[in-house]
């Protein structure tokens, strides 16, 4: 895997994790880490030759639901959509925002 899938897995992972925990704390601490994340990409964004959407979000998913984060998960059922929702430009816009990111992996989880 390439280091900017890799960077945008670990991104989209924290949205999907503070879309996934019911504890208020803990989905606060994921929103920040995906901020923190989403702020290295803009940083230094990744060219969008170099990655997939589609195949960053499937392995975020991966790495969000862990057995470990199960208990804590309780949000939406675990049926995430297999498209990505959001684009790399999407992403890397300095406006994006993440609360509204978190809102709409609910949504699109709980709709299947």
């Amino acid at each position: 895997m390439n280091a900017s899938v890799e960077r945008v897995r670990d991104a989209l992972a924290e949205l999907i994790k503070a879309a996934l925990i019911s504890d208020d704390a803990t989905s606060l601490a994921c929103r920040e880490a995906g901020r923190t994340r989403l702020a290295a990409l803009g940083a230094d964004p990744p060219q969008a030759g170099s990655l997939r959407m589609d195949g960053a979000w499937t392995l975020a998913i991966q790495q969000a639901e862990t057995p470990e984060l199960a208990p804590g998960e309780g949000q939406v059922n675990l049926t995430l959509p297999r498209a990505c929702p959001f684009g790399l430009d999407e992403i890397l816009d300095p406006a994006f925002d993440v609360d509204r990111a978190v809102d709409r992996i609910r949504k699109s989880a709980s709709i299947g």
